[in-house]
C-alpha cells in the first residue's frame, strides 16, 4: 500500500467517532464503506448529517451496510467499536480486509492490537488514538463539538517501536486530503500511555463521580485527584520503559480546563446501562505496569470500583 494509489476504506462502528472520521474522508472524495447496525435503514435513506464547530455538513448517500459478509474488501478498516465489542472481530473483520491491507484499531485502552494481531497475523495491524469531543445524537446524526486530531502507530509483538512506514505516511495523505490532523508516532505504546494520561482519570471520575469533565475540574479536591492519577499513569509508563513529562501532564490538565463541558464516554455508556470499557483502559494497562513493578493504589481502587460498577450494569 503506497502513495500512489486510491484506496478504500471500511468503517466498522459508524458511532460518534467512525461516523464523523468516515464521513469526513468521503466528503474529501475517498471511498468509505459503513458498517451500521441499527441505523443502517435510515442511513440508506436520509444520509449521514454531521454538526460541527468546524461546518455541518450532509452526505445524502454513503456505502452502507448491514452485514461485514456483503461488504468489498477494503485497503483500511477502521475499528471504531467499543474494546467491550472486540470478541466481534474474528467473525466481522476477515470479509472486509484486503489481504496486504491495514487494520486501524482507533480505540481506547491497551491491549487491542495484540489480540488482534494473533488473530490477523497476515495484515498490518495499526492503533489510532482519537482526541475528538464528539456524540451521536441520533440515527445517522453525529455532533462534533471540539477537537479531532488522531495519532497513528503501527502495531510489533509485544509493542516494540517500528518508526514510521510507508502505510501510516500512505494513510496519513488521505486524512490530510480530508483536512483531519493526523500525527504519527514512531512508538505506539507510548502513544497509548499518553492517552491514559486524559482517559484513566476522567473515565473513572465521571462514572464514580457523577460528573462531567468541567464539574471535575471546578472542585480543587478532584482537580487534585485528576493530577495525582495522572501522575500514577505516568509511574506505569515508567515501568514498561515510556517516559511521560510533567510538562504533558500540566498541559492535559490545561486543555480539560479550558474544554467545553463534556460528558466522557464511559460516562455516556453508564447513563445508557452499556458495558463499561473497563478492561482496556483499566484492567490491561494495571497488570501490564504491575507485572514490572509499579505501585498504582489510586488506579487500582478505581479499577475495582468500575468492575463493581460494571457488574451491577449487566447484572
Amino acid at each position: 500500500m503506497t502513495n500512489d494509489k486510491q484506496r478504500t476504506y471500511a468503517i466498522i462502528g459508524t458511532g460518534a467517532v467512525g461516523g464523523f472520521y468516515g464521513a469526513r474522508l468521503q466528503q474529501a472524495g475517498i471511498e468509505v464503506h459503513f458498517l451500521l447496525n441499527r441505523d443502517w435503514e435510515h442511513v440508506c435513506e436520509h444520509g449521514l448529517v454531521v454538526e460541527s464547530h468546524e461546518g455541518n455538513f450532509t452526505l445524502p448517500q454513503v456505502n452502507a451496510w448491514r452485514h461485514s459478509q456483503e461488504m468489498p474488501a477494503c485497503d483500511v478498516v477502521i475499528v471504531a467499536l467499543k474494546t467491550t465489542k472486540n470478541h466481534l472481530l474474528p467473525e466481522l473483520l476477515p470479509p472486509v480486509v484486503k489481504p496486504d491491507g491495514v487494520i486501524l484499531l482507533l480505540q481506547n485502552g491497551l491491549g487491542a492490537e495484540p489480540e488482534a494481531a494473533k488473530v490477523f497475523d497476515a495484515q498490518t495491524v495499526m492503533g489510532g488514538l482519537s482526541f475528538i469531543c464528539s456524540n451521536k445524537t441520533g440515527p445517522g446524526r453525529i455532533r462534533h463539538i471540539d477537537y479531532g486530531a488522531i495519532t497513528l502507530g503501527e502495531y510489533a509483538p509485544d509493542y516494540q517501536a517500528v518508526g514510521i512506514t510507508e502505510k501510516m505516511e500512505a494513510i496519513k495523505s488521505d486524512f490530510d486530503a480530508a483536512k483531519i490532523p493526523l500525527f504519527l508516532e514512531e512508538d505506539l505504546l507510548q502513544a497509548r500511555w499518553k492517552k491514559l494520561v486524559w482517559n484513566i482519570p476522567y473515565n473513572g471520575l465521571s462514572v464514580v463521580l457523577d460528573a462531567r469533565t468541567d464539574e471535575i475540574m471546578a472542585s480543587p479536591h478532584t482537580r487534585q485527584l485528576a493530577a495525582s492519577l495522572m501522575q500514577e499513569v505516568a509511574a506505569g509508563a515508567a515501568a514498561c520503559g515510556r517516559v511521560i513529562s510533567d510538562e504533558f501532564i500540566a498541559k492535559m490538565l490545561e486543555h480539560t480546563e479550558k474544554m467545553k463541558p463534556y460528558l466522557t464516554s464511559m460516562k455516556l455508556d453508564f447513563d445508557r446501562a452499556q458495558p463499561l470499557e473497563v478492561e482496556a483502559i483499566f484492567g490491561y494497562p494495571l497488570r501490564m505496569a504491575t507485572s514490572l513493578g509499579a505501585d498504582l493504589p489510586l488506579i487500582s481502587m478505581l479499577y475495582h470500583q468500575l468492575k463493581f460498577i460494571d457488574q451491577r450494569l449487566s447484572g
